[in-house]
């Protein structure tokens, strides 16, 4: 039997820096004028991605919709139902559920949950959902308590995606999402994660193909190479500095990577706008999508060879309007031809 190749897509994501929600909608219903594959909104501290979505769903016929990511520690895997059974009902089956772990800072910080065992917190959150989404019971009622069903199931399947970085957490997106979305991962070591989700597939009782391979890639593409290397510096200073320790110990332990992430960190330090030291470079490269805007089908290009199924550009958050836009355009062709 002849084995159909699943099509490469190119989506947008915005991350929780973007605070400007009307932006937001706009460039959502750019991406589908220009033929992206969908659009992804990340929930932190700022805005609620459920609602943002439903706001672009109106606006939109096509274009995919995705949380990517919302917490565990925030919401109840039944909430998480809901919302998830909602949004497929008002997207009219274009939304996929993107569910993480999350990282100390926030999950303590804001929403006042100790962030203790996250693996064991991400399989009680996947399992509930996915059974409260097929129509099954609460499979973990409090004590004594009748388990519920959801009162509204959805008519078609949400795919549920884990934004998984550790190698624990790669073994449980196989074993039960159904897909991956790393973000700030290295393009050279999609293979590496790629291997875990299979051991992960080798022990689920469910009955699923492999695992599907959706990177958020930080974007850094502007006019010329220095203000490219900037937002470059930008990307990795604010995720080695501002959000806890899961990203540069991530960089500098996993991927060997430790003397380029304390450049990016003595940079910041030393400016507040840094730029990215040459050390620093190769790594940029790896988790990044730089380069000049001529060179956005190539660069993206690379995350497909290095086995990505699935790329989407995380927009570097508030940007002038007009450049995000620029950097829409300069992908769109590789979005159509990648389709």
């Amino acid at each position: 039997m002849e084995t159909v190749e699943e099509p490469r897509r190119v989506g947008v994501a915005f991350t929780p820096f973007e605070t400007r929600a009307d932006v937001i909608l706009r460039l959502a219903g750019q991406a589908e004028e220009l033929g992206f594959d969908r659009v992804d909104i990340a929930e932190g501290w700022t805005h609620d991605s459920t609602v943002l979505l439903a706001q672009v769903a109106e606006r939109t016929e096509r274009i995919g919709l995705g949380t990517s990511v919302v917490s565990a520690w925030g919401r109840t895997p039944a909430t998480m139902a809901l919302g998830a059974a909602s949004l497929q009902r008002a997207s009219g089956g274009r939304f996929s559920l993107g569910i993480g772990a999350s990282s100390p800072p926030l999950t303590e910080g804001f929403h006042g949950v100790a962030w203790d065992r996250p693996l064991a917190r991400l399989r009680h959150t996947l399992t509930a959902v996915k059974a409260l989404l097929g129509g099954d019971r609460q499979p973990y009622p409090a004590d004594g308590a009748r388990p519920l069903r959801l009162g509204a199931v959805p008519e078609l399947h949400v795919p549920i995606v884990l934004a998984a970085l550790s190698a624990g957490s790669i073994r449980l997106a196989g074993e039960l999402a159904d897909g991956w979305a790393p973000f700030l991962w290295a393009r050279s070591r999609i293979d590496d994660g790629r291997a875990k989700l299979r051991e992960g597939q080798s022990i689920s009782e469910l009955p699923k193909g492999p695992t599907h391979v959706s990177v958020g890639v930080p974007v850094a593409l502007a006019p010329d190479e220095h203000d490219a290397r900037r937002l470059a510096a930008w990307w990795l200073a604010t995720y080695a500095t501002r959000m806890g320790p899961l990203y540069p110990r991530m960089l500098s332990e996993r991927f060997g990577m430790a003397r380029a992430v304390d450049s990016v960190i003595k940079a910041a330090g030393d400016s507040q706008i840094p730029e990215l030291p040459a050390i620093a470079e190769d790594l940029a490269r790896d988790v990044t999508l730089l380069g000049t805007y001529d060179q956005a089908h190539d660069a993206i290009a690379e995350w497909f060879a290095a086995g990505a199924d699935s790329v989407n550009l995380v927009l570097p958050p508030n940007r002038p309007e007009e450049e995000l836009a620029e950097i829409l355009n300069a992908a769109a062709p590789v979005a159509t031809t990648a389709r």
